[in-house]
This record gives structure tokens, sequence and C-alpha cells, in this order.
């Protein structure tokens, strides 16, 4: 386990990590993980967890904050599934917090929660323009779906019994501090189906433990056993940034799927007879190896992979904040793209720039042209040099892919 110490004042943040706390947009993993996040893909990712104590309290406070927390129980509309419970020392039934109707019942919450439950509020980046704005940045860096999960924990408590996750997680800490234990490593890189089960997973001792206080941050490869509980005498509060990755299975499935499509060899049926119990398998078998051998001749990456980046674009939520409001207003000033997944392609004599929110096509607008406004680097209608800036600018802008920075 790699663990991170750094002292991080005004004049020694790493480039890009923001003093506002909202460097993730342009240096996602320094602003997790501090100096570890320049090797973290190569050394830790999928492999080793990582702990990042970076002595900055107000790190990651522009996220959220206990009383963002309360405000979000007491005013939002919550129904079944966007909050839950959980209590280490006992479970906790939805039917103790959840009406008839649906809704959640708040003062139930208070009342589980000043007897020791933890709330979970999931998937709160659907609703939470700073969390949605952070998983975007994590998003172009993975290039997955980015989820985050809220658990705010009283003093002394443990929501959770030790357990592994299917996905992997980045844990950041806003207020307050829980102990962390690790332990053995039961499944290697689970699929998402793989869930942890106590009887079949023995926890044994923790191999590693440590405190995550406000502004740490600590990486949880999936698979990896773990438990925490809230150990100081405020009350805790901490993201899960959840990353949920698409598999080499995955790919490999897709390009096997496109071969067998297009090739009547794979869609004729068994062989008759093959459930009997005297059935001979030789011809079988041969007739299934020459169908591997054609595959492994056949299956291509490249059209598997455009299909798979075309499906996680697609199904990003636009980052649209301001995009009603720009749009009356004149165009002029400097602008910089949002972080957000695209893709360029040729069509027809055009191009399709395929997005969150959908595509759009663009006939006169040039490739370099575009490139240049979603590039991440400022510029101003005049620094596209085309007189289709302005349609770009306007179209881009109600997209949420670029947005008024002046």
């Amino acid at each position: 386990m790699e663990t991170v110490a750094a002292g991080v004042g005004p004049s020694d943040r790493l480039p890009g990590v923001k003093a506002d706390g909202k460097g993730h947009a342009e240096a996602p993993l320094d602003w997790l993980l501090g100096p570890a996040g320049a090797t973290f893909l190569r050394d830790a990712y999928e492999r080793e967890p990582v702990v990042a104590h970076h002595n900055d309290p107000h790190r990651f406070r522009a996220l959220l904050s206990v009383a963002a927390v309360d405000r979000k129980v007491a005013e939002q509309d919550l129904r079944e599934g966007m909050l839950a419970m959980a209590d280490a020392a006992r479970s906790v039934d939805a039917s103790e917090f959840v009406a008839d109707s649906g809704a959640i019942d708040r003062v139930a919450v208070a009342r589980l929660y000043r007897r020791g439950a933890t709330i979970i509020l999931n998937q709160l980046h659907q609703s939470d323009i700073a969390l949605a704005d952070f998983c975007r940045s994590v998003e172009q860096v993975f290039s997955c779906h980015v989820q985050t999960n809220i658990y705010l924990t009283p003093p002394g408590s443990q929501g959770f019994h030790t357990h592994y996750d299917n996905h992997d997680v980045f844990v950041l800490q806003i207020e307050g501090e829980k102990t962390w234990r690790l332990y053995d490593r039961p499944v290697e890189a689970p699929y998402r189906g793989e869930r942890f089960e106590s009887g079949r997973h023995p926890v044994g001792e923790p191999s590693h433990s440590f405190v995550l206080r406000a502004g740490d941050c600590a990486y949880v490869p999936r698979g990896l056993m773990h438990d925490a509980s809230a150990s100081g005498d405020t009350a805790s509060l901490h993201v899960t940034c959840g990353l949920l990755v698409r598999t080499w299975a995955d790919l490999v499935l897709e390009a096997v799927s496109e071969v067998c499509v297009d090739d009547p060899a794979f869609r004729r049926g068994l062989p008759p007879g093959f459930a009997n119990r005297d059935f001979d398998r030789t011809s079988a078998q041969a007739h299934f190896r020459a169908l591997v051998s054609d595959l492994a001749t056949r299956a291509r990456m490249d059209g598997a992979l455009d299909l798979l980046t075309e499906q996680l674009i697609r199904s990003r939520e636009p980052a649209v904040l301001g995009a009603i409001e720009g749009a009356s207003r004149p165009v002029g000033g400097r602008y910089r793209a949002r972080p957000s997944l695209w893709r360029l392609d040729d069509e027809d004599g055009g191009l399709r720039l395929i997005a969150p929110g959908g595509d759009m096509t663009f006939s006169r607008a040039p490739r370099s042209t575009i490139e240049r406004a979603l590039s991440g680097d400022p510029f101003t209608p005049d620094d596209l040099g085309h007189d289709q800036a302005e349609d770009l600018i306007r179209r881009l802008t109600v997209a949420g892919l670029i947005e008024r920075v002046d």
C-alpha cells in the first residue's frame, strides 16, 4: 500500500491543483492523490490501495459539507433509493425510514442518525452540480461511468461490516475523520455481478489501518475487503467516487458479436440431441475449435472499441448549467471547453460531433476550428478564425460543451 504525506500550502501546490478546491477540472488525480497521482495509473490502478494525507482540511470542501447534507435531507423530495441508512450494530430496514408512499420520512432519518445509523445519499451527482462536474473530470481520465455516494456517520459509529466493492473507489474525506481497515483480496478485479458474500469470503485480520482526516483521500481497488468507523468526536462525512469500468471481457465479447452477426456459421443450431446422455461430442468439439480459430483470425478491436466509446459518450449527462442564460447573450469575450468526453468523426462530407446530450453535425466548420474550441484552452471568437465561429460557439454553449469564462 502506498501512503503519501504532503504538507500543502499556498506556495507548494501541484500544478493544476487550485486553492479554490476545484483543481479536479485540470488535474483530477493530482487533486485526489497529490504526488502519487503522477504514477497512479502505472503503479497502483486496479492493483494497490493508495492513501494520501494532504494536511489540507479544506481541499475537498467545495464539493460538500455536513450543513449541505442537512439541507438536502430537509429540502429535497427524496424517494426510496435516493437515501439509505446503515448501521453495523444492527440491520436497518427501509420500512423504518420510508413511508408507504415511497417518500423518505425525514424525522425518522434524523432519529435513526441520532441513534448511530449512517445516512447514505446515493448517486448525489445526479442532483448536485459540484459533484456532477467532479465526476465529469474523473470520467475524462478513466473513460468510464463515474458516480458518487455520500456517507454521513455519527461519532463513534460504523455503517457497514467488512466487505469488498465490485468497483474501484476514491474516498474523499470531507469533514471529521474515519479509521479504515484493509483486509485480504479474495477476488481479483471482480465483475459487477460478483458481490461480496460474508459466508463465502472469510475476513481474517486487517493488513493495514489508517485514519482519513478532512482533506485526505484513499483509493481502494475493487475486491479489497475493508471497513471503516467514525473515530473522532464529530460526525464523519465522506464522498466515495466509484469507477464503473468496461472490461476487456466487454470488448472481446463485442468483437466476437460483430463476427457472429455477419456469419451464418455461427447462427446454425447446435447438433440435434446434444443434451442426451449418450451424445458423442467428438465432432462438436472439432467444429467448436474451428469456429474459435475463425474468431481469433477475424475479430477486430477497432469496431468494437468505437462502439463502446460512442455508447459511453452518449450516455453521459451534459453540463448544461448556464446554457439557457447564455443562449440569449451576444457572442463575445473568452470561452473554454468544459470537462467532457467527445468524439469528432467525418460523415457525408461534413463532421459529426458525438457528445453528451446528443450528436451534432457540421457541414461548413472545419475540424481544426471545432477541435480548437474543444481543446480546453481559452479562446475568443477571433481565435477560431472562421466565418462560422459565432454559430459554432452558440451551438457548443447550448450543448454544455463550452462556457464563457469572463
